[in-house]
C-alpha cells in the first residue's frame, strides 16, 4: 500500500543553516565553502534565483564586531593587559566568529529568499528583462 504523501517544504531556517536545498531539504546547496551549486542534486531546483549579495558578510561582520569589540573592551577595563596580549586573544577569535558562520548565513539568506519568493524590485509598468 504505497501512496505519495504531499510534499511538505522544509523549514527555511533549518535548511538554510545546514546548507540544504530550500525546496526538498535533502540536497546540498554548496559545492565548496561558499560556492553555490547550479541546481539541487536531489530535486533539481535551479539556484539561479539565488542572490545573497553582501548580506551574509554584513550580518556576520556586525555580529562578530559586537562580540569581539565588546569582549575586548571588557577585558581592557577589567585587566588592562598589554596590547600584544590583546592581539593574541582577539585575532583567533575574529577569524572564528567571521569565517565559521559565513556559509550558514549565506544558506539562510538564500533559503529565506526562496521561501518568500523574493525577487529583484521592479517599478509598476516595467517590463521584465
Amino acid at each position: 500500500m504505497s501512496h505519495d504523501a504531499p510534499h511538505t517544504a522544509p523549514s527555511p531556517i533549518i535548511a538554510g543553516l545546514t546548507g540544504r536545498c530550500p525546496s526538498c531539504g535533502k540536497g546540498s546547496m554548496f559545492t565548496g565553502l561558499l560556492n553555490l551549486r547550479p541546481r539541487c542534486d536531489v530535486c533539481g531546483l535551479d539556484y539561479s534565483f539565488a542572490d545573497a549579495g553582501d548580506g551574509p558578510a554584513v550580518f556576520v561582520i556586525l555580529i562578530a564586531g559586537f562580540l569581539v569589540v565588546g569582549s575586548a573592551l571588557a577585558v581592557e577595563v577589567m585587566f588592562e593587559p598589554p596590547f600584544w596580549l590583546h592581539a593574541i586573544l582577539w585575532l583567533p577569535l575574529i577569524l572564528v566568529v567571521t569565517l565559521l558562520p559565513l556559509r550558514a548565513m549565506k544558506g539562510l539568506l538564500i533559503a529565506l529568499q526562496y521561501h518568500h519568493k523574493a525577487a529583484e524590485g521592479r517599478l509598476a509598468g516595467e517590463a521584465e528583462p
